[in-house]
């Protein structure tokens, strides 16, 4: 197994600090809830499955604090980045648990055990879909630091890989926080996966030049038609993918399926700090009178997607919302 991004002792959630790879590994400790929100707000802890845990934990320790009504603790935590359904999951997942009274720090460890295992689950369906598909794209992270362990859509890279596929990924970098080339990058290093960094606008170069065989990619929200939030950059993927007849695939657990959600257009879409893209390495790159507009995610329609890989298998896009109504019925 790759790596860890968080873990969990009694009063003290552990977290790989993200912001500083690939050039330091810190861990932090967080023993309160308002530790937990801003290491979620700040990015410090990141990708929709990792931060799904990370808030079922700080509600565990707003409920050990007991500083805190379950409303107060779930609305400091939602409060911190809107587009990730995961983080609702977590939130709700434990909240329940706390006012039903039952152990809050156990309904936490189940959702993790529950999220490992999905993305675990996802390696397994998605493997088939890359046994011939030698080059393989990927943007942003969506690895094992995204997801406490696994990944989504590394898992398949991983468990092909492990199958005797020979695999190679280009990673794009992933403006403005290089997600990409921090992170990703060095998740596959870690595991001698060939792999190459490209620029985020060198990818429609590689699939119109027919040096991509398939797109994976993680997500932080998907409506009940398919339609799908990830990281910034990730339509303009899919679209060039398309056009290219390059399949697109997107992996997510159960938690990252919001049934509420008609279509993409009603998903809420985060704006960062303008900071982060005029300014590099924490170097500013640009003018000091100019300003920015730092949108985090982007909504990509159904359209684009050749298919979901799920804990329960590969789902096409006209079968999610079947596929959604059946696993409601049967909880």
């Amino acid at each position: 197994m790759a790596v860890r991004a968080l873990w969990y002792r009694p009063g003290t959630l552990f977290v790989l600090d993200q912001r500083a790879l690939p050039e330091r590994t810190r861990v932090l400790r967080l023993t309160r809830a308002r530790e937990v929100a801003e290491a979620i707000r700040s990015m410090t802890v990141r990708g929709a499955p990792s931060i799904g845990v990370a808030a079922a934990y700080g509600m565990a320790l707003a409920h050990r604090e007991g500083t805190l009504s379950p409303t107060a603790a779930a609305k400091l935590l939602r409060s911190t980045r809107p587009t990730a359904y995961d983080l609702f999951v977590g939130i709700e997942t434990v909240r329940s648990a706390w006012e039903e009274g039952r152990d809050t720090e156990e309904a936490a460890d189940a959702y993790r055990a529950k999220v490992v295992e999905e993305c675990h689950r996802i390696g397994t369906a998605g493997a088939p879909l890359l046994a011939r598909a030698h080059r393989v794209l990927t943007h942003c992270n969506a690895g094992a630091l995204a997801t406490v362990e696994w990944g989504t859509a590394l898992a398949p890279i991983r468990v092909a890989r492990q199958r005797g596929a020979h695999l190679f990924v280009w990673v794009d970098e992933t403006r403005p926080l290089l997600q990409g080339s921090r992170l990703t990058a060095w998740e596959l290093a870690r595991e001698r996966i060939p792999h190459a960094v490209i620029a985020d606008n060198a990818a429609g170069h590689y699939l119109s030049t027919g040096r991509v065989d398939a797109v994976i990619v993680g997500a932080d929200r998907i409506a009940r038609n398919g339609d799908f939030a990830n990281k910034i950059g990730t339509y303009e993927k899919a679209v060039v993918a398309k056009e290219n007849g390059v399949p697109f695939y997107v992996a997510a657990p159960w938690t990252t399926f919001d049934a509420r959600r008609k279509d993409g257009r009603s998903i809420p879409v985060e704006e960062r700090g303008e900071e982060e893209v005029l300014s590099l390495a924490g170097r500013r790159v640009a003018p000091e009178s100019s300003h920015a507009r730092n949108p985090a995610f982007d909504v990509t329609p159904a359209k684009y997607v050749t298919a979901f890989v799920t804990p329960g298998g590969v789902v096409r896009p006209p079968a999610v919302a079947r596929t959604l109504a059946r696993l409601a019925r049967e909880r």
